[in-house]
């Protein structure tokens, strides 16, 4: 019976005692060092879709515009077409969508802001 009257209060106090030594300081990795300069993340195929893209969307969009017609970017010739793919950058499928991304983004920007 005096072991059971023991045993709580000394299971009491290595529970309290032991409690303050779960804190620790959190340590962490420090981030990825910056990329070299000049550096460029966007692959070749990407930046020439994009920029043809963009380009050939306002000027089909300005032109739209000016001349009357209604808003229809899907139904010109050059975003089917996909015009300035190279294939020594890549290979065909991503860049006809970013081209057609650039192109709609660029035939709004025109047709809209004209």
């Amino acid at each position: 019976m005096k072991l059971s009257y023991l045993a709580l209060p000394v299971a009491a106090a290595a529970c309290l005692f032991t409690a303050g030594c779960a804190s620790h300081t959190a340590y962490y990795a420090p981030p990825p060092p910056p990329p070299p300069p000049g550096y460029n993340s966007v692959p070749p195929l990407i930046a020439r879709a994009d920029h043809e893209g963009f380009r050939a969307g306002t000027e089909d969009g300005a032109r739209d515009l000016y001349n009357g017609f209604g808003y229809h970017p899907q139904h010109d010739r050059k975003f089917h077409g996909t015009p300035g793919y190279d294939a020594a950058l890549g290979p065909y499928g991503p860049y006809r969508d970013e081209f057609r991304r650039a192109y709609l983004r660029g035939y709004d920007q025109a047709f809209r802001r004209g």
